[in-house]
């Protein structure tokens, strides 16, 4: 079974000087403002396609070491992963790094970095970004 999910994203002007909006069809959860400000300079309350990227991405990081910690016989009590992507006007996205931290019973921190750098070569998302960087800045056990 295959899952399809939607999002839509709408332009009006300029690269510079317009605006546009995303939604998250699918889900129904919202519609957000996005910009080429925001996405160049750096900007609050206007999210970016690089911010939805890291979002996704530590979504799925998360959901593919629940899983990975499962086939362990292992449960975490928490993992939180935050994306830090980078733009650079030009060139694009350079660069994913993720930092993971987790609560996980019965794994030792040696285990927990092996086991956070293999996850993120099994989660979907990563493996889409074939040709960028994508980094384990930091694995940490509470």
């Amino acid at each position: 079974m295959s899952v399809v999910s939607t999002a839509q994203a709408t332009w009006s002007g300029t690269l510079a000087e317009g605006a546009g909006s995303t939604s998250l069809i699918s889900s129904g959860l919202g519609t957000f403002a996005t910009n080429w400000k925001a996405r160049a300079e750096g900007a609050d309350g206007t999210t970016t396609p690089e911010e939805l990227l890291g979002a996704a991405h530590a979504a799925c990081y998360s959901m593919a070491m629940a899983h990975g910690l499962a086939e362990q016989g292992l449960v975490a009590t928490r993992i939180d992963v935050k994306a830090d992507v980078t733009f650079v006007p030009g060139e694009g996205i350079t660069g994913v790094a993720l930092t993971v931290i987790a609560e996980i019973p019965g794994m030792d921190q040696a285990a927990f970095a092996t086991f956070a750098e293999v996850v993120k070569g099994d989660c979907p998302v990563s493996k889409a970004l074939t040709g960028t960087t994508v980094t384990l800045t930091s694995a940490a056990l509470l």
